[in-house]
């Protein structure tokens, strides 16, 4: 019995159907996995069963009948954390919970964004707003990095230049704090002088801190650009990377004209209620101790990839090492195109990112590539890079020399 002809009715533009999910492979160093034994399994049951038995009953409303914005203890914990943390000065009426960061980027970009319209985005940027602001028929103007972050002196003339034509873009969008992919912090001064610009040109700043939790120790960042000037800045962060990215606990603070209009646009029922109680039961009680002993757990994985990678690759990587988070980002020499290894080294059961899918010139990042470190046990790690260097060496012939051996 056969159906309707499906491929002849979706709209235009929908992406070509998901291969099926068959697990992941042992060496998986691709998206934003974390620590699996840093999951306080005992803590959050213990967590949960608390939640539920005080507010339960209000399962019975949409939003728990808290309001569209999301669970108050929640926001008050979001609130507070980036009062002590990022310098930020809010309360709960500055807050909406979100489904996951990416969550955040729709409703903002549902908000400002329209086919024609400029943004400026990092050269090398997180892959999904790339991806998504290009999915709007939006053009980015790329603003170039250095191992500060973003370049006040290119910023500034990507303004001018846009100014010149008549252009204002809608937003510039920055992750300043634990950059993704490269790992830096923006220096208070550049955080200074990037407000200013944004306010001459009346560019309001677009700024997510998903990593900025996640800091090595000795390793502090300024205060977020929202706290410097909220009037200027749409701030948005997440509970994904300090706790577990399944729970899709977010969050977007912005001025309330901004903050209203999101609400507006969510228009899903509420984020799942049962994730909201549960980890603003476990993280009001115990954020400072369990994103202190992940950080550490996440430095020790980083040094053990760093010593494998140069172990390895030896003087053809450029290993730009972060300052906190779950990624390292390579650069192999300019002759290799890192998405030629993409399927011979899934073929050996290894899964990176490559550069140009977070690069917003994807030529210009052919010979880069990010790991994520988070996931991965550490032999995992030093099998896995070990196993990537041998199928970079047979598609390319670099590294020449690994682990002080002359490849052949």
């Amino acid at each position: 019995m056969s159906g309707p002809d499906y491929d002849g009715l979706f709209r235009k533009g929908v992406p070509t159907g998901t291969a099926r999910f068959t697990g992941f492979p042992k060496y998986n160093f691709v998206g934003g996995h974390n620590e699996p034994r840093q999951i306080p399994v005992e803590a959050l049951a213990e967590a949960a069963a608390t939640a539920l038995r005080r507010e339960g009953a209000g399962l019975a409303l949409y939003n728990l009948g808290q309001g569209p914005q999301g669970h108050q203890g929640l926001r008050d914990l979001v609130a507070d954390k980036l009062g002590r943390h990022r310098g930020v000065a809010c309360t709960r009426d500055d807050v909406l919970i979100t489904s996951g960061s990416l969550q955040g980027l729709d409703l903002v970009n549902d908000l400002l964004l329209e086919a024609g319209d400029t943004v400026l985005v990092e050269e090398l940027s997180y892959g999904g707003a790339i991806s998504r602001i290009r999915a709007r028929g939006v053009t980015i103007v790329p603003v170039a990095l250095d191992d500060q972050g973003m370049r006040m002196d290119a910023l500034e003339d990507a303004l001018a230049g846009l100014k010149a034509r008549g252009i204002t873009p809608k937003y510039i969008y920055t992750i300043p704090t634990i950059q993704n992919p490269t790992g830096s912090i923006l220096p208070l001064d550049r955080r200074h002088k990037l407000l200013d610009l944004a306010r001459a040109h009346g560019v309001p700043v677009f700024e997510d801190e998903c990593y900025a939790d996640l800091i090595w120790a000795g390793n502090d960042a300024p205060p977020a650009l929202y706290a410097l000037d909220p009037a200027q800045v749409i701030h948005i962060g997440s509970f994904s990377k300090t706790l577990a990215p399944a729970l899709r606990s977010a969050y977007a603070v912005a001025p309330w004209p901004v903050l209203s209009r999101l609400v507006s646009l969510k228009t899903d029922g509420g984020t799942g209620a049962v994730e909201q109680m549960l980890v603003a039961e476990y993280f009001s009680k115990h954020f400072d101790s369990h994103v202190g002993a992940l950080s550490g757990v996440l430095e020790d994985k980083l040094r053990c990839m760093v010593e494998a990678v140069e172990r390895e690759f030896g003087s053809s990587v450029e290993c730009f090492v972060p300052k906190g988070g779950i990624f390292l980002w390579l650069k192999l020499p300019d002759q290799v195109d890192v998405r030629k290894l993409v399927k011979p080294a899934a073929e050996r059961g290894i899964q990176f990112n490559p550069g140009p899918e977070w690069a917003c010139d994807p030529e210009a990042a052919r010979s880069q590539l990010r790991l994520c470190f988070a996931l991965p046990s550490k032999e995992e790690i030093r099998e896995g890079v070990a196993a990537f260097a041998r199928v970079c060496f047979e598609q390319t012939g670099v590294p020449q020399h690994s682990d002080n051996r002359r490849n052949n």
